[in-house]
């Protein structure tokens, strides 16, 4: 028992120390940030083309938020300042912690912990939650509308999205044990896609990270047409160059999240990783390019009286699945 706890050198701790702190910056931070404005500025060039418009060069999204970084800070006279300042914080250090976690997942397939789905589940909804604290507290009625907009999303897609993850936990329980069935990189190598609750589960999640990312048809929070940016109308200088950079990050961690949960994750190869993210992206842009922006009630009628049905039908199917021995179910 002497030998469980005794110390270890405080070289080696302060060693092993830094280099999770080293990691944490560069997975969670370095990495997804510029990947992420890389992946904003191929929305914009794609979305672009489909208009046949040129669209903007490859540093466009980089010199944006340095612009903003610069530009001076103005905060409206009845905000509650507290609550507007943090929220921006407050949604890019969720997106941090989780990116560091999925990319370390991602990377080294032995590193996880039981229940690190049930952790990201829980940082993938921080972002939002922000989003309508900071747009509350601008005191501004145009981003109050976008806060109301927003809650009732966020409201709708949570359901058929927790329906998702729990047909993807029951596929996995057919192959895992024990704690591995709440470990996102044990789950990755069950692949709950290929099957027909697994496939529904898949595309029902595409179409949540969809909402969650504020993309067409469910961009009512923010329309810019109606609601000159609603949520983000009040913010400027740092704080709008944070929410731009959290919007970056999302845009690399939510599809991460669905090609590690669904498709095998970076298996077999880091190269493959990179292809399946890609198709998810597209699949990402092909809906905001085709779809015309919704009202907020027809946005929670599809996701209640749509998604959730089928996505409950996939459950029993997934059910059926596992008490038979049908792995295609």
């Amino acid at each position: 028992m002497g030998a469980i706890f005794a110390k270890k050198p405080k070289g080696i701790r302060m060693n092993a120390l830094t280099k999770n702190l080293i990691e944490f910056f560069v997975y969670g931070f370095v990495l997804t940030a510029v990947a992420g404005l890389v992946a904003s500025w191929i929305v914009r060039k794609v979305s672009a083309l489909v208009q046949y418009r040129v669209g903007p060069p490859v540093m466009q999204p980089f010199a944006d938020v340095v612009k903003l970084l610069g530009k001076e800070q103005l905060i409206p006279e009845q905000a509650n300042r507290f609550v507007f300042s943090l929220a921006p914080l407050a949604a890019l250090s969720s997106l941090i912690l989780l990116s560091a976690i999925l990319w370390k997942i991602a990377m080294h397939k032995d590193t996880y912990f039981a229940g690190d789905v049930i952790v990201i589940i829980y940082l993938l909804a921080m972002p939002s939650l922000a989003l309508i604290l900071g747009a509350s507290a601008s005191a501004s009625p145009h981003a109050s509308i976008g806060s109301a907009r927003e809650m009732k999303l966020l409201i709708s897609y949570e359901l058929p999205l927790l329906l998702a993850f729990v047909i993807v936990l029951v596929k996995a329980a057919g192959k895992l044990e024990g704690a591995e069935i709440l470990s996102l990189a044990a789950i990755a190598g069950v692949k709950p896609m290929m099957s027909i609750s697994g496939f529904l589960a898949f595309l029902a999640a595409i179409l949540c990270i969809q909402a969650k990312l504020g993309l067409t048809p469910f961009d009512m929070a923010e329309a810019e047409t109606e609601l000159a940016g609603g949520v983000f109308i009040e913010y400027s200088g740092p704080l709008l160059a944070i929410w731009k950079l959290a919007h970056a990050m999302m845009l690399i961690a939510m599809p991460l999240f669905v090609v590690e949960l669904f498709v095998g994750g970076f298996g077999p190869s880091i190269y493959a990783g990179i292809i399946k993210y890609v198709i998810v992206l597209v699949l990402l842009i092909l809906i905001k390019n085709t779809n015309p922006r919704m009202r907020i009630d027809q946005a929670m009628k599809f996701f209640w009286y749509y998604c959730s049905p089928v996505l409950i039908i996939a459950l029993f199917l997934a059910l059926v699945g596992n008490y038979l021995g049908i792995g295609w179910l």
